[in-house]
């Protein structure tokens, strides 16, 4: 599926620990700006439903953040550009420098602005709040950035599914590149850990992998096999929750490695991404099930079904409102759920 490709491994790494200052492309981008229309408020299972069109077809919405500005900020590979999103649904759009990038995953980072990865143009992109855009190109050619993610140690950590690596760069624009062992491949979605580590996904080897912002790399094992690991984030309790693509389950690690896994009441449902939500509760999103579902820390799941027939619901986060927002890649639009 489309939708994946800035999580999916490719080749093996191309560059070890190589160590060196970006140098930056910097560039005002220009935005259309434009009032969406009034969406419909629709009841579902789990609160009230909002959707709101980008402004143009085939934007595929793929991964989305708030903002430090009250916003939320997404990725557009279809339109190669990154959107912003009011709470009360006003969309502007900023094109990227570099045609064809692939912007993938996105976050807020130490600095105020937001970072992205740019899975095909080998870049990691960073946009202010004023729509000012910088690109730093990275050392490995055709390393494949994907999921992007602030460490507890101020710098930005990112996957590098192309290369088998694991990235970090700081906001002073110092970038190193840890190299995964063979035994590990296919680092996909990550996040920061309650012990501080960073914690991602391996699709290829079925496990949970673990690297201490001193470069420490672990693997964890996960109990069903060729389960797909995706995206995976920090819940209240402590623990590594993530969504298994393939198994069509939830899991649930602490950071021992002891695993627990939950099945989806509906058969391939393929959860792509999950977050933390201010309920307590753990919201993920289902692609092919064109569902939105929440989990609590004890396994209890609740689903809403999407009334836009295979949207294909992607990235998932909790906006500066208290609200679930979400991409939906083929429906091309941004939707938002209220309690």
């Amino acid at each position: 599926m489309q939708v994946r490709t800035w999580l999916q491994p490719l080749t093996h790494f191309l560059c070890a620990q190589l160590i060196l200052l970006a140098l930056p492309v910097t560039l005002l981008a220009c935005a259309s700006l434009s009032s969406s229309a009034r969406p419909t408020a629709t009841p579902i299972s789990l609160g009230i439903l909002h959707e709101f069109p980008l402004l143009s077809p085939g934007r595929t919405p793929v991964a989305i953040t708030s903002g430090p500005d009250g916003a939320l900020w997404f990725t557009e590979p279809g339109g190669n550009a990154i959107g912003r999103i009011t709470p009360n649904g006003q969309i502007s759009e900023f094109p990227l420098p570099t045609v064809n990038s692939q912007p993938g995953s996105i976050v807020l980072g130490p600095d105020g602005s937001l970072w992205f990865t740019e899975y095909s143009s080998n870049k990691i992109g960073r946009i202010t709040t004023a729509g000012q855009i910088s690109e730093f190109a990275l050392p490995a050619t055709a390393s494949g950035p994907g999921a992007i993610a602030q460490g507890a140690d101020g710098a930005l950590w990112f996957t590098q599914g192309q290369s088998n690596a694991i990235g970090r760069i700081t906001p002073t624009r110092q970038m190193t590149q840890f190299a995964l062992p063979a035994s590990m491949s296919g680092p996909g979605s990550l996040t920061v850990g309650s012990d501080n580590a960073i914690w991602f996904t391996l699709a290829d080897s079925n496990a949970i992998g673990r690297i201490s912002t001193a470069g420490e790399i672990q693997a964890y094992p996960l109990p069903t096999a060729d389960s797909l690991p995706h995206s995976i984030t920090t819940g209240s309790d402590g623990a590594l929750w993530f969504v298994e693509s393939k198994a069509n389950r939830i899991g649930r690690m602490t950071t021992d490695g002891q695993v627990r896994e939950f099945s989806l009441p509906h058969a391939n449902s393929s959860p792509n991404a999950i977050t933390q939500g201010h309920d307590n509760g753990l919201w993920f999103t289902e692609y092919d099930g064109n569902r939105i579902g929440r989990i609590t820390t004890d396994g209890h799941i609740r689903e809403a079904t999407l009334p836009v027939t295979q949207s294909a619901p992607s990235a998932i986060t909790v906006g500066p409102d208290g609200a679930i927002w979400f991409a939906e890649y083929t429906g091309n639009r941004i939707g938002r759920i209220s309690a």
